[in-house]
Parts: C-alpha cells; sequence; structure tokens
C-alpha cells in the first residue's frame, strides 16, 4: 500500500486551513494532490523506503501531527492505487486507517456498493441495480458486453476494471484544480432563510468572480449546509450550459436550497462547489435576447474591473443579483 486518501477532519470555519495541513503530507514526499475542499491524495513510495515505514505507520504520524499542530482530527484510507485508496477512506472513520490489502483487492471491494467507486454516480448505480448488478463483486463478474450495452463501451470497459481492482490512476502533484469552493459560516446557528439565503448569494458571486477572474466555467455546482450538530447534507444541481455567469449560479444554488425544505433548521455553514471546470473559450453557450441578463452580464464586467483594480471587497455583496 502506497498510497494515502487522506481527509480533514475540518469545522467548517477553518476550511481555509488546508493548504497548511496539505504541508504535513508534503513533509513525508513531494508528490501530494490537492481534493478541495478538505481531502488530499499522497504518493508515498519513495517515504515508505527513505522513512522504513508502511504508509500506514506514515499515516499514524500524520494523523498525530494534524491533531497536535492544528487540532484536527483525519479520516485515511491507504491503498496500491489512488482509486483504491479513495474507496477505502469512505470506509474510514477519525483516528483510524482503512487499508486496502495488496494482495486481498478482491475481497475488499467485493460486498462494497457500485456507488462507493469514484466517478459512478446515483443514475449510473440504479441502471446497474436494476440489473442485479448491486455489488463490485457482481460488476467484476459480469460480461463485459452487458455492461457496455447498460452503459456504453468505455465506461462499461472502465467500470469493470475499477470494480476488479485494476487502479490505473495516479497521483498528479500541483494538479489544476477541477473545483473552486467557497464557505459562509454564521457566528452563531442560523434560523433565519433570509440569512440563508443571503449567505448562497454571496458566496455564488464569490464563485462567479473568481471562475472569471481564471477564465473558467462549471458544469455542476454543490451545495453543502452545514448543521448545528456537526451533520451535513450535499446537493448537487448539473446547470443547463456551463457557466461563471454569478446569476445562473445564484439561481441554481437558491433551486437547491429551497428543494431541501428547510423548517427552524439550525445552520451553521453554507458551501458552494463549482465542479467540471473548463476554459471558458471551449464552453458552448445558448444565445440570449434577454435585455435584464445582458445587463447583469455587463454589470458583472464592471464589477470584475473594480475588484482587479481596488481589491475583493470593492463590490458589496448582492450588488449583482439579477
Amino acid at each position: 500500500m502506497t498510497i494515502l486518501c487522506v481527509r480533514f477532519q475540518l469545522p467548517p470555519m477553518y476550511e481555509a486551513a488546508l493548504p497548511e495541513l496539505l504541508g504535513l503530507l508534503e513533509e513525508f514526499t513531494p508528490v501530494v494532490e490537492a481534493l478541495p475542499p478538505d481531502a488530499a491524495l499522497a504518493d508515498l513510495r519513495g517515504a515508505e523506503r527513505y522513512f522504513g515505514r508502511s504508509a500506514v505507520e506514515l499515516a499514524s504520524v500524520v494523523r498525530v501531527r494534524a491533531l497536535a499542530r492544528y487540532g484536527v482530527d483525519c479520516a485515511i484510507g491507504a491503498g496500491p492505487g489512488p482509486m483504491l485508496a479513495r474507496v477505502a477512506l469512505r470506509a474510514a472513520r477519525p483516528g483510524v486507517t482503512c487499508a486496502v490489502p495488496e494482495d486481498a483487492v478482491a475481497e475488499f471491494l467485493a460486498d462494497r456498493p457500485v456507488a462507493a467507486l469514484p466517478g459512478v454516480g446515483a443514475a449510473t448505480a440504479r441502471t446497474l441495480d436494476e440489473y442485479g448488478l448491486d455489488t463490485l463483486g457482481r460488476v467484476a463478474t459480469a460480461p463485459l458486453s452487458t455492461l457496455q450495452r447498460l452503459i456504453g463501451a468505455k465506461a462499461g470497459r472502465e467500470l469493470r476494471e475499477k470494480a476488479s481492482g485494476i487502479d490505473r490512476g495516479r497521483v498528479v502533484p500541483n494538479a489544476v484544480s477541477r473545483s473552486l469552493t467557497t464557505e459562509r459560516a454564521f457566528g452563531i446557528d442560523e434560523l433565519d432563510p433570509d440569512r440563508h439565503r443571503r449567505a448562497l448569494l454571496s458566496a455564488a458571486e464569490e464563485i462567479g468572480a473568481r471562475l472569471r477572474a481564471v477564465e473558467k466555467v462549471c458544469r455542476t455546482l454543490t451545495l453543502t449546509v452545514r448543521y448545528a450538530d456537526r451533520s451535513a447534507i450535499t446537493r448537487s444541481r448539473t446547470l443547463k450550459e456551463p457557466t461563471a455567469h454569478s446569476a445562473a449560479l445564484t439561481r441554481a444554488a437558491y433551486g437547491m436550497y429551497e428543494a431541501l425544505g428547510l423548517q427552524r433548521a439550525r445552520v451553521r455553514a453554507l458551501a458552494l462547489r463549482a465542479e467540471g471546470l473548463t476554459p471558458a473559450e471551449e464552453a458552448s453557450y445558448q444565445l440570449t435576447f434577454d435585455p435584464v441578463d445582458e445587463k447583469a452580464r455587463r454589470i458583472e464586467e464592471v464589477a470584475d474591473r473594480a475588484r482587479a483594480r481596488f481589491g475583493p471587497r470593492a463590490v458589496m455583496p448582492g450588488a449583482l443579483a439579477a
């Protein structure tokens, strides 16, 4: 086992500490890939030889240092490859490292649900479940032609390989982020839906501005609501078209929030994550003749220039609401 997947148990108001926590992993290896907002992959092949310890033993050192320096616990998965380490992480709990034995990968995966594989969404899992392919063991032994007929040629081949424990992934240090995250934490547990919506408006405007600054658009927006009892719920929405338009992001965030039907919920923090980032020049857009939408986009351009010249606080939250 040479790959660790670490998820830091960060309180909402301290998620900005992730870069410092990644430094703990970089004390052992330069091959560290951030998985925002709170996780990372680390390739410890060189570290195992250098320190004369296994990846699981080094994981214990990382956990102790995270607790001692930052007061942050972490859940850690270990495996022969990145995909297997991420699967192991899902079975791990804070304070414990879950390891996939290199000589027992098939046994480890066999009884796990198909959705335990990274990249397998709810729709794919439901399709496979309808045909009795509800565990990775059953997927691994299913005829390749059956899987390809159900989910497509390339996806079927890749799924069967992963379910069989074939992990072709690698840890990419300093990889370009495929997501952007921002969070709004409340000073006290907040019950007021109007304050929730204002926080979402501010977060969506920040995400939009950051996307436009790096000339990217996102395809998916994810909302995470953290409650007073430290539980959380996450919802994702695929946008009608890739966008960095703050008004479109705000509408999507409001839609997910309203679909939760929260009543008297004590909310500690709200987070938005833009995923599926692609260069803006590669995205296609549906033409619009809505003068309100065009006006909002022109206002965004002016606001972005103001931020670039005077700093991020040059535009008040809510100023771009459409």
